[in-house]
Order: structure tokens, then C-alpha cells, then sequence
């Protein structure tokens, strides 16, 4: 019986699974937002969180377990540094979860999941365009 398990093993062996979640979170600390499967963000959300409230203990054990479960240093700096001081006055609720309908190629789920208190990068603006006169 499965009582209380709540975890998707996404059909990966155990190795697998936790390599695709901890290499998706560098991805989403770096990035702010990654576009996935509705299934690959309901299973990275409660991985992230769980990282987030470590960064925001931000002790040494705390960082010691962050490192532990990530596979690269810039991104524990970057969540016990800017992570961090974003979400410090939030009791939980880090991530959010946007669908976006289906792939076209084989019709999977697709979902934006994103840190909410973050502020987002800023788009390169266009240069304005001068005409020319003749």
C-alpha cells in the first residue's frame, strides 16, 4: 500500500530522479522561471521550496544540506544570497505554477513554474529605429 507517499517517481529510477530535480532547480534558481511538464513542476516544486526555507535559515548546516543537493556552487550562492532576501517575509508558497496547455509534438502537459518574490530580469530594450531621409 502506498498510504501517505505523496512523491511521482516520473517513471525514472531513483539516480535519475533526483539528478533531473536538482539539475531543474539550478536551472529555476538561475533562471527565475523554466518551462517543463505539469509533471516535472508538481514534482520540483516541493524540492525547491524545501531549498528555499534552507537558504532563508541560511546557518552553515543549511547551507551544507543545500550543497549536498545541489550539483553547482553559483546556484547555492545565488539561493542563500538573493533567493534568500526575497522570500524572507513569506511563510511558504515560493513557486507558482502556470499551464500552458499541451506540446504539439506529443500533446504532454506543459507548465511555466516560477519563484514568485523574485524580480525578473530585464529584457534588453530594442534600440529605437531612425529613418532615414532620402
Amino acid at each position: 500500500m502506498r498510504h501517505g507517499v505523496k512523491k511521482s517517481k516520473l517513471q525514472r529510477t531513483a539516480s535519475h530522479r533526483k539528478a533531473l530535480l536538482a539539475n531543474q532547480a539550478c536551472s529555476l534558481i538561475n533562471c527565475g522561471r523554466i518551462t517543463t511538464t505539469l509533471a516535472k513542476a508538481k514534482a520540483l516544486r516541493p524540492f525547491v521550496e524545501k531549498l528555499i526555507t534552507l537558504g532563508k535559515r541560511g546557518d552553515l548546516h543549511a547551507l551544507r544540506l543545500a550543497a549536498a543537493a545541489l550539483p553547482q556552487q553559483k546556484c547555492v550562492k545565488r539561493l542563500f544570497g538573493e533567493i534568500a532576501e526575497a522570500a524572507k517575509d513569506r511563510q511558504g508558497g515560493y513557486t507558482r505554477i502556470v499551464k500552458l496547455g499541451q506540446r504539439l509534438t506529443d500533446s504532454a502537459p506543459m507548465a511555466i513554474i516560477e519563484i514568485i518574490d523574485l524580480p525578473q530580469l530585464k529584457q534588453p530594450e530594442a534600440p529605437a529605429t531612425t529613418e532615414r531621409s532620402a
